[in-house]
């Protein structure tokens, strides 16, 4: 089966080769379109055309769901990725082009509207079939359209195929709340007919392809950033709960925990980003191609910032056991015991717990998008947003299950017993201190913090503004400081392209 999708994926890309632009992902000729929609074939091929694009997207993915956040940093500040990190970005900033996201909308889009009309032209291609292809196309627009409004907030929403002249080039942005209530319905759309799948042939496909379990994780997601927390915990525990055979599983053996890594695919796993040896590794975006591991600093691209190395080396010998002390799972400093050289991010690229040194020559790590210990902290998270004893203590016992998985002391600041005596803001500071070590370099750091600023009418701006000057050597503190008041400044600059092609674009305040 993975040999299939991926000749499929080759097909796609030859089929797409000769797009070039966000709006021209299906041919402009009309009449070949609809010649080309005649079986089942030609539908897997364009889903599988999405998905290639997806993989497409992990660079962006890193840049921008890390940098702002100063937990994982570039050391060269003049790079396109050092001025996200420094928020300098221009809108002619190579780093924050969205037109790849976009391809991946333009290929659900199609599949969305024309493979209900093959039905008609391939007697093999069964309502089942075309019901679950469905499913998948609903996810990769809503997974695309969730990084575009959490970088952007306000963007086009296009839910049409372009695939002729007569289709609007100038469309306007979209708000935040409607594309937030865009992705909702498209994931409810996608469950409402039970096509989803919870397992396809084959682990990778599984763990690569959208399943009811991904469904599920994004919409929880969606939940937590649109402040929807009662449905957030909803749909987190159709995963926590979930009794069917195959599923994915909090993995709590601590020595699994680099299985997720290495070599992917875990339990643990609700959707990664597939890459192999042969076809997309060496020369593509594999966060191990990216993010290498090496004792030679000059040659990481992407370390841990001299703060993030910090918290982890306190966390690793601070709260482990002298006797018994096995790691905490994103931290290589075992190896080298000085800065910078004890910041290089080792989880991509290591052959185990038991020998940091050792290092795969095949750089072919998956990324991962979702796995079970990201949608647990999520509820934990909407638990705390809620309020109450009773949610707080299970917020509580979520972020100390992850420490226990991890090797680490239950947090001290807070018990079960003094639960009430705590505030949300301490209870959401300590979760987000898990969330940073444990998903260190898988895009999440600038995410949570955004929340976190943002949320409740901007709440803890004070606050959120105080973490990132924490953790950011790299930029003047004044200037920081006079960019984080500013709000539109924590979202990116419409691309310059598309403002100059796009008459109904508006640019982002900050950078006009």
């Amino acid at each position: 089966m993975k040999k299939i999708f991926t000749i499929l994926l080759l097909f796609g890309g030859l089929l797409m080769s000769g797009c070039s632009d966000w709006l021209d992902v299906q041919p402009k000729d009309k009449q070949s379109t609809d010649m080309y929609w005649e079986s089942s074939e030609d539908v897997e091929a364009i889903l599988a055309q999405g998905y290639s694009r997806l993989r497409d997207c992990v660079p962006y993915i890193i840049d921008w769901g890390e940098l702002r956040g100063s937990s994982v940093i570039v050391p060269v500040r003049s790079t396109p990725a050092g001025q996200i990190q420094n928020f300098t970005v221009l809108p002619s900033t190579s780093a924050v082009q969205w037109g790849t996201f976009y391809q991946v909308i333009g290929m659900a889009n199609a599949v969305l509207k024309y493979a209900p009309g093959v039905i008609e032209k391939d007697e093999s291609y069964y309502q089942s079939q075309m019901d679950s292809h469905l499913t998948e196309a609903y996810f990769l627009r809503g997974l695309s359209y969730l990084y575009l409004v959490r970088n952007f907030r306000e963007v086009p929403l296009i839910t049409e195929p372009y695939v002729d002249d007569a289709m609007p080039t100038d469309v306007p942005k979209s708000s935040e709340v409607e594309i937030l209530e865009q992705i909702k319905s498209d994931v409810r759309a996608a469950l409402a007919t039970d096509a989803a799948k919870e397992t396809f042939n084959g682990t990778w496909a599984t763990k690569g392809r959208a399943t009811k379990w991904a469904l599920y994780a994004l919409m929880a997601e969606t939940c937590l950033w649109a402040e929807d927390y009662e449905e957030c915990v909803t749909y987190a525990d159709y995963l926590i709960n979930s009794t069917a055979p195959i599923r994915p599983v909090f993995m709590s053996t601590p020595g699994q925990w680099y299985n997720m890594f290495y070599p992917g695919n875990s339990n643990e796993s609700i959707f990664e980003i597939q890459y192999d040896e042969t076809n997309y590794a060496q020369g593509g975006g594999s966060p191990s191609k990216l993010l290498p591991y090496g004792s030679d600093v000059t040659v990481n691209t992407y370390m841990y910032s001299e703060p993030m190395t910090i918290r982890l080396i306190n966390e690793f010998y601070q709260n482990q056991d002298e006797v018994n002390r096995t790691y905490y799972g994103s931290f290589a400093g075992i190896t080298y015991t000085s800065y910078p050289e004890n910041g290089i991010i080792w989880k991509y690229s290591g052959l185990g717990v038991a020998d940091r040194e050792a290092v795969r020559t095949i750089l072919d790590a998956n990324y991962i998008i979702y796995r079970m210990a990201d949608v647990m902290l999520m509820k934990a998270e909407a638990l705390i947003r809620i309020g109450g004893s009773a949610n707080w203590t299970e917020a509580l016992a979520i972020i100390n299950r992850i420490r226990e998985r991890s090797e680490l002391r239950p947090r001290d600041e807070v018990s079960a017993e003094n639960i009430n005596e705590a505030t949300e803001e301490i209870l959401l500071e300590m979760l987000l201190d898990e969330r940073d070590m444990e998903f260190a370099a898988e895009g999440k750091r600038w995410y949570d913090l955004l929340r976190y600023g943002k949320q409740q009418n901007f709440k803890y701006k004070s606050r959120f503004k105080i973490l990132i000057m924490e953790n950011n050597l790299t930029a003047e503190s004044r200037w920081l400081g006079s960019v984080l008041d500013n709000d539109n400044a924590w979202y990116l600059p419409i691309p310059a392209s598309d403002i100059s092609t796009n008459s109904l674009l508006k640019q982002n305040p900050y950078y006009e």
